[in-house]
């Protein structure tokens, strides 16, 4: 069995530029909206950059447990 999540690690620049936008900017956008706060465009990224990393980790655990699908208990 593999270990419990690790801390999320921010991803380097170089290693940011190759990598997409995992979330949609203008769902998080309107969400923190909802919350009477604006959202600069550094956030989006970097929460995508998140986003990476914890799929990065569960995909780890979900090849280490043998299994070719990702499940909730590997997040």
């Amino acid at each position: 069995m593999v270990p419990k999540k690790e801390t999320l690690r921010r991803a380097t620049p170089r290693a940011r530029k190759n990598r997409g936008l995992l979330v949609v900017a203008s769902k998080v956008k309107a969400y923190v909206r909802s919350r009477g706060l604006n959202t600069s465009a550094e956030a989006i990224s970097c929460l995508s950059d998140k986003v990476h990393v914890l799929l990065d980790q569960a995909t780890a655990r979900t090849s280490a447990n043998g299994r070719k699908t990702l499940k909730p208990q590997d997040v």
